[in-house]
């Protein structure tokens, strides 16, 4: 009887192998790939094309060159709708983040009420934009609203959306309602993956759920917080319906952000070509964020431990 001894395989060898476990073949994204060139690329250089041309959405578009752009690096109009822009990004995510963050890493645990009150806590998640801002329309009415009741009761005044402040602030408030349980959803996600060993360790080192926190969970979601933020810039970024509906850019211009002028350019005065240049510009800005996001974070970098697994 002959006997075969088995060959071992090199160091290589065995890297390749690792390296195709797991990998589907590029074919697979080939569906993605095309869903996002003819809903997302085409449109996009549908947009800049126009952005170089003169056109009112019914005669052929007519190219100016660079008269578009150059009148929007002059425009104080779109100057002050993108530092408001900027700001209500900024407002959602000081908002947004700790609280999602919180609530997130606590309904990643096992409570007894955990399942009921998350529950609960997204159903904001599954209604419409439009019914929403209708709802708090509604609330913050100063003359039929419950703010004419309870706002004396919290020092609030009742007339909150006529002021330039309070507007925006009520705008980045009813977004965050909103949206605040999509990013508790990723927050609790990542939470589940730290591995309870870390906090076993922890804790027999004498470390306190606080000390725990801040050494252990905030680290290990450093990555998690970089796809929530990138999210949620680009969606504040983008903010409309919620402005349409609840302000419509107002008091004056004090929450007229760029998406909304974009709309009131092209729709109400039909200078499509100009909301083109605006809609550009709004591409850019947010994927610069995204991007400069991705950098400063290490992101772009982070490998799976489970790679080839």
């Amino acid at each position: 009887m002959s006997h075969h001894t088995p060959v071992a395989k090199s160091n290589g060898d065995r890297k390749a192998a690792v390296g195709n476990v797991g990998r589907p073949p590029v074919a697979w994204a080939v569906p993605g790939i095309l869903f996002f060139a003819v809903f997302a690329i085409v449109p996009l250089a549908i947009a800049v094309y126009l952005s170089f041309c003169e056109w009112d959405g019914l005669d052929s578009p007519a190219f100016t060159g660079l008269d578009n752009w150059t009148r929007l690096f002059n425009d104080s109009e779109f100057g002050q709708a993108a530092w408001l822009s900027l700001l209500l990004t900024t407002i959602s995510w000081v908002f947004q983040t700790p609280v999602a963050l919180l609530l997130g890493v606590w309904a990643a645990g096992r409570q007894r009420s955990r399942a009921f009150l998350s529950a609960i806590f997204f159903i904001p998640l599954l209604l419409s934009t439009t019914a929403i801002a209708m709802l708090f329309r509604a609330l913050l009415d100063p003359n039929f609203g419950v703010i004419q009741t309870i706002g004396p009761w919290l020092g609030i005044d009742p007339n909150v959306m006529g002021s330039s402040t309070g507007a925006l602030l009520v705008v980045a408030f009813v977004g965050g309602w909103q949206f605040m349980p999509f990013h508790t959803l990723i927050y609790q996600g990542g939470a589940r993956q730290i591995p309870e060993v870390l906090y076993q360790a922890a804790s027999i080192d004498g470390a306190g759920m606080v000390r725990q926190f801040f050494h252990i969970t905030l680290p290990q979601l450093r990555h998690t917080m970089t796809t929530s933020s990138i999210l949620m810039i680009v969606g504040s970024l983008t903010y409309f319906d919620t402005v349409l509906i609840m302000t419509k850019g107002g008091p004056g211009t004090d929450t007229t952000i760029l998406p909304y002028l974009m709309y009131r350019t092209g729709f109400q005065t039909y200078d499509l070509g100009y909301a083109a240049a605006i809609a550009t510009a709004l591409v850019v800005v947010a994927t610069s964020i995204s991007l400069i996001m991705v950098r400063l974070s290490g992101f772009g970098t982070m490998r799976s431990t489970r790679e080839g697994m």
